[in-house]
């Protein structure tokens, strides 16, 4: 066995009976990065792990051989979860043994007890199999350490909720980013370059000379992405989008690659709820998931090689439906956008919990959304998630990376009609998660951080008190688009109705507008925010693709009637 006295890299730990040293041997590409320890058993190898934990090291990756020689390998796999949970798990077969021992760990796959199956190199440059490799290691760098390189430096004197709320931005459109203390070398370097009285948090972004203490999320958007006020104003666009989550995203792609001038506003970050998952494990493609910020970051990315201008941390405050011959017109504090067609993919939002208490408290262990910054923050604390949605489930799986404890609350009696099979048979296999049904929270408090809940039992009445670290909010789904025009008609819960949802009075000789078309010409809405949608991500990228032709469709019917 190897095993290092004492090293600053994060740890890559190897199991294997029989080939540990092959198996070393093809992980030496990453040693430079990475200590490699190999072990010859699974005892072995929970030693060594423990070694490196009690110097306050890290392990991103155990790779155990499907057949070790102590002891069955999802035994010796899940004992070394519980020591790190949040490295990630590997399982490797030798060519021989890959199809026989398959069918037995393929359900361990599906609960989660590791991340991916795969087969040993058999020789060199088995790019495949480092793809693998790469993929759950860039995972693990996402989510669990501080990054070594920052792009963005924030200095503050505490984790306040604008503080969180910045850095929770950053994370989820992939700028990575550190926490100084104003006391530390930076942050007096920071504070220093600050012209005035510095009042905290301070950001500094991208080694620009600008020192910026904002006081909304927005203002550290528009220092990275611009303004929409930056068109133009007499530029009129082919389409512009409002919502960055994946409907708008699937928009601003195949809108962009056919040609269409495209413009994109995000009033938060890149991504919308689907951005915070910590990882999608349904979504065609990525047979080993991937994290809803990784699949945002990579559709942004294949948008602006298309074209797509992208302006986040803009909310759209109005919109003015353009007349015969004129644009539509989206409204922003930042400057306005005109527009031949409008694509609404504003998505959803989650619903308040309508306690006072626990509302004032968000950003100081209450979250709403998974926050995926303030999962770093849990750990070894208790924490509680309520919603039963798939949201719920992959915020809970990931807290209980980090946290003691994660409880799932739910008014229901359990997840069965709600989340994803998947999801509830890795919930199920995790023993730091439990779901408490017909539960509900009615009050919490502490002094300056949450320190309990109290939870009512809905079926006999009776409040128990338990202590809380972190409170995560994933109440089912509001609409978001108080901003649209009444000329858009939605339904009574605030959603808006397109196709055949289209009151009868506004057809068309007795016919209904196009699918994801709305009352009004050249304006469309795709992904959660439309009436009778699946609020799913693939679906939501499906009628993101699907809208395109109609916007091609409504621009040819227009031809030049609008004015540029």
């Amino acid at each position: 066995m190897s095993d290092a006295t004492q090293d600053d890299r994060p740890a890559i730990v190897i199991v294997s009976g029989e080939h540990s040293e092959h198996l070393a041997d093809e992980f030496g590409r990453y040693a430079r990065d990475y200590e490699i320890v190999t072990a010859v058993s699974a005892d072995e190898a929970m030693a060594a792990t423990m070694r490196i934990v009690r110097r306050s090291g890290a392990i991103a990756m155990f790779v155990a051989e499907s057949r070790l020689p102590d002891m069955p390998v999802l035994v010796g796999i899940s004992m070394l979860r519980s020591a790190v949970p949040t490295a990630r798990r590997l399982v490797v077969a030798e060519w021989s043994n890959f199809l026989a021992d398959g069918p037995a760990l393929r359900p361990g796959l599906a609960k989660g007890t590791f991340d991916a199956f795969l087969l040993m190199p058999r020789g060199q440059r088995d790019e495949e199999f480092h793809t693998a490799v790469c993929e759950l290691l860039s995972e693990w760098g996402a989510t669990v350490p501080v990054p070594l390189v920052d792009s963005v430096q924030i200095v503050s004197d505490h984790s306040g909720g604008l503080t969180l709320a910045i850095r929770d931005y950053l994370d989820r459109v992939g700028a990575p980013n550190r926490l100084y203390p104003p006391d530390s070398d930076l942050g007096r370097e920071i504070v220093a370059a600050y012209a005035g009285e510095p009042s905290f948090p301070l950001v500094r972004a991208f080694s620009r000379e600008e020192v910026l203490a904002p006081s909304t999320v927005r203002e550290v958007a528009a220092s990275i992405y611009g303004r929409p006020a930056d068109i133009d104003l007499e530029t009129v666009v082919d389409v512009v989008i409002v919502g960055g989550g994946p409907a708008g995203l699937a928009t601003a792609v195949y809108g962009a690659s056919e040609g269409l001038s495209t413009v994109l506003i995000e009033a938060e970050a890149i991504g919308g709820q689907a951005g915070t998952s910590s990882m999608i494990r349904n979504y065609l493609g990525f047979p080993r998931g991937i994290s809803g910020g990784k699949l945002a970051q990579r559709a942004r990315s294949q948008a602006l090689r298309f074209g797509t201008r992208f302006f986040t941390g803009w909310p759209v405050t109005a919109m003015q439906v353009g007349g015969p011959g004129e644009p539509h017109v989206v409204c922003t504090d930042g400057g306005n956008v005109r527009a031949r067609s409008v694509v609404i993919a504003t998505g959803v939002d989650y619903r308040r919990i309508g306690i006072a208490a626990i509302d004032a408290m968000v950003g100081r262990g209450v979250n709403y959304g998974a926050a995926m910054t303030a999962a770093r923050e849990m750990e070894d604390q208790p924490v509680f998630v309520v919603g039963g949605g798939n949201s719920a489930g992959q915020a809970a799986v990931h807290l209980a990376r980090f946290a003691s404890s994660v409880t799932i609350l739910i008014r229901r009696a359990d997840l069965s009609s709600t989340m994803s099979q998947y999801l509830i048979g890795e919930i199920e296999h995790n023993p730091r998660i439990t779901v408490r049904g017909n539960a509900t929270v009615v009050a919490g408090g502490g002094e300056d951080q949450l320190e309990w809940l109290e939870i009512e039992d809905l079926l006999t009445g009776e409040r128990t008190r338990s202590a809380a670290r972190g409170l995560f909010l994933l109440l089912g789904a509001e609409p978001r688009c108080e901003w649209l025009t009444a000329q858009v008609a939605r339904d009574e819960r605030g959603f808006v109705r397109t196709g055949r949802e289209v009151p009868m009075e506004s057809w068309i000789d007795n016919c209904p507008p196009e699918a994801l078309a709305t009352t009004v010409p050249g304006i469309f809405a795709v992904g959660d925010i439309r009436s009778g949608s699946m609020k799913r991500v693939a679906s939501a990228a499906g009628e993101g693709a699907s809208v395109v032709p109609l916007v091609h469709a409504h621009l040819a019917a227009a031809g030049d009637q609008i004015a540029i």
